[in-house]
């Protein structure tokens, strides 16, 4: 059984830094992806970013571009998010998620795309 989970939110002062990890398990696709989401009160939930496996490719929101960053570490099922410069619009939900197969470069699949989810961690941007 697929399972994800997320940890690393917290309460931080606008223009600081947060890492979010996204620990993977129960699988042994060689060709996935994992994305990160986030929903803020009243809205929607919304794509972030994402990696591909194998390749390691990433890509982000226009939102996030340029103070986001997607990477992994020595273990392959886990995933970060590195946060930085962080805004009050940043503050939500975030969540991590998983979706088999070979995806395109250039874009995120869609939310409806994802297989299996996260149960979430919060990140608030507040001074």
């Amino acid at each position: 059984q697929v399972q994800l989970e997320e940890s690393g939110g917290a309460l931080v002062q606008p223009g600081g830094s947060l890492k979010l990890s996204c620990d993977a398990s129960g699988f042994t696709w060689t060709n996935y992806l994992i994305g990160w989401f986030r929903q803020a009160p009243g809205k929607e939930r919304e794509g972030v970013s994402c990696i591909r496996r194998p390749g390691d490719w990433p890509d982000y929101a226009d939102s996030v571009k340029g103070r986001f960053t997607i990477f992994r570490e020595n273990n392959e099922n886990m995933v970060y998010l590195q946060m930085n410069s962080l805004k009050p619009e940043d503050t939500g939900i975030y969540y991590c998620a998983i979706v088999q197969g070979n995806w395109a470069r250039g874009t995120c699949p869609p939310r409806i795309a994802y297989r299996s989810w996260g149960p979430g961690t919060q990140v608030t941007v507040s001074s």
